[in-house]
């Protein structure tokens, strides 16, 4: 499961959550996107330059966080098996949907686990912690293709690197002949 999230700041204590995008890593087409009511008024402006997202119109028509997480933790409970959080520096979108669903549903369907991508391939391809950037891994991965910093497309680009990447290391496993 790739998630992806847009948020108003670098933290869940000062800054809102504004959308969750999240596909199953083997089928992007099965996906779920929702864009929440902003739960304070803080912003990093750098933040909301980069989504594109008007916290005017998110106070306006966004959902209501616990309704949203209740369509989110629906959605996984419809999935085969149980999701397993995969995200690109999930430290950063971990600590959202983690409070978030701890703050409005007093639970988590992710459990207390999160897969790394950025982690997985500097385990992977023995790199430095520098050449995980989406800098560096787009054009070897992803044709180049940035981030578009929307939260289901940015899951979809995240999903099709994970399994490139999956890819990748099946390639690298020694022969067993």
């Amino acid at each position: 499961m790739s998630v992806d999230v847009e948020t108003s700041g670098p933290n869940p204590r000062e800054y809102a959550m504004l959308s969750i995008g999240a596909c199953l890593v083997d089928d992007p087409g099965s996906s779920f996107y929702v864009e929440l009511k902003p739960t304070t008024d803080n912003v990093v402006p750098e933040a909301l330059a980069v989504s594109g997202l008007s916290m005017a119109d998110l106070a306006r028509d966004g959902v209501d966080p616990e309704a949203a997480l209740l369509q989110f933790e629906e959605w996984l409970a419809e999935l085969p098996g149980p999701p397993i959080f995969t995200a690109f520096n999930a430290a950063f979108d971990w600590m959202f949907i983690e409070d978030y669903f701890s703050r409005f549903l007093g639970r988590n369907p992710f459990g207390h686990a999160a897969l790394d991508i950025k982690a997985y391939y500097m385990g992977m391809a023995d790199s430095t912690w520098a050449q995980t950037s989406m800098r560096f891994l787009s054009p070897l991965y992803l044709d180049g293709h940035p981030l578009e910093h929307n939260a289901l497309s940015d899951a979809r680009d995240q999903a099709e690197l994970f399994r490139a990447l999956r890819a990748d290391a099946h390639s690298r496993r020694p022969s067993t002949d």
